[in-house]
């Protein structure tokens, strides 16, 4: 299976052997990014990154219509064009979550998440960036392609590991504004052509993290570019803020769609393509929307937590991890706990710096 970003590793090599004392003088906020590194837990790193990300450079040099563009992109960024960067192009992979938003009963606003795939190893970053919201985003560095086996420790693939700068799977900004990623349920790529700035699913997960505050302003931005499918399959993603709005934004015929909806997993929920996706005997979105009907759309932290843990997949004797991590987000008072591999015993809970309650 081809990678995200295949080639990456060769630049920040260069990065890290050629660019000299100069160039590292320069790179001090990635240099304390790779320094931050800590293991949280099997499976779960935590990194922090506070500076200019790169992220508006990407947006002017148009975006990336795809994982080769934007490894491109990345190496000059991360090498600080010390490397000439070479391309490389993703394969297909299949991974399933599931995602339901619920309001608590003093009026809050919460939302959870399970990341269910093979094989996963995630990185929680941090970031403050020069422009945009505060953010918490988690990738699976398998995506990057550095290795079977490959663990961001020790400062080389530390180092490396900032390439997820550019890339999200899911998370939540100081405004309360949560996105998560999903496989929709077939294999139809969106490939949109219309002169827009252009992004790919993961990368548009840090665009909309990084510029919106609602779900209106999350959908404004989506409108404004490009959609491409990350690898080569059909996404689709849960959005919610702390208003309470909840939707789910999916892809049909290069046409983007939006449903009002509080809970998503594996199949559509529009009405072009209705329960396209849906698997006999998934029952992961009828068991979100039965606890969530049965409460009202209420619940508390614990409430939730329990919920989504309830459709969280163990490992399976063929191999599949199943859930690689899970999110409890609270969207009025901002602020992420992650379980990794559904150690549900073991909460690892990260506040914002630019912290205030959203009303």
């Amino acid at each position: 299976m081809n990678k995200i970003a295949k080639t990456i590793i060769w630049g920040l090599l260069a990065a890290a052997w050629l660019s000299g004392a100069n160039a590292w003088a320069q790179a001090d906020p990635l240099e304390q990014g790779a320094m931050s590194v800590r293991k949280l837990d099997d499976g779960l790193y935590y990194m922090e990154y506070k500076g200019d990300d790169g992220f508006a450079g990407l947006l002017e040099n148009g975006g990336g219509r795809s994982a080769a563009e934007l490894s491109a992109y990345v190496t000059r960024f991360l090498s600080k064009g010390f490397y000439p960067p070479k391309s490389g192009n993703p394969g297909p992979m299949d991974y399933g979550c599931s995602a339901l938003t619920v309001r608590t009963p003093e009026g809050g606003v919460l939302m959870g998440r399970n990341f269910d795939f093979n094989s996963a190893t995630g990185i929680v970053l941090h970031t403050v960036p020069e422009q945009g919201y505060e953010t918490y985003t988690t990738f699976n560095t398998n995506f990057l392609g550095f290795g079977e086996g490959w663990l961001p420790e020790g400062f080389k693939n530390q180092y490396m590991a900032l390439s997820v700068l550019f890339f999200a799977l899911d998370g939540i900004n100081e405004k309360g504004l949560a996105v998560a990623d999903l496989m929709a349920g077939d294999n139809a790529q969106t490939n949109q052509e219309s002169g827009k700035p252009a992004l790919t699913t993961t990368s548009a997960i840090c665009y909309l993290l990084k510029n919106a505050a609602t779900v209106d302003e999350a959908l404004d931005l989506l409108w404004g570019i490009d959609m491409h499918s990350d690898i080569g399959a059909a996404h689709h993603y849960a959005i919610s803020d702390a208003t309470g709005r909840s939707v789910v934004v999916e892809y049909v015929d290069n046409r983007m769609e939006v449903v009002e909806s509080a809970a998503v997993a594996n199949h559509y929920l529009c009405k072009a393509k209705l329960n396209v996706g849906l698997i006999k005997g998934d029952r992961r979105y009828e068991v979100l929307c039965s606890l969530y009907d049965a409460t009202g759309g209420t619940m508390d932290k614990m409430q939730l937590t329990k919920t989504i843990a309830s459709v969280s997949l163990p490992p399976t004797e063929g191999g599949h991890m199943g859930t690689a991590w899970t999110l409890v987000m609270d969207l009025t008072n901002p602020s992420v706990t992650y379980y990794s591999r559904r150690h549900f015993d073991k909460p690892f809970h990260f506040e914002f710096e630019r912290k205030e309650l959203v009303k």
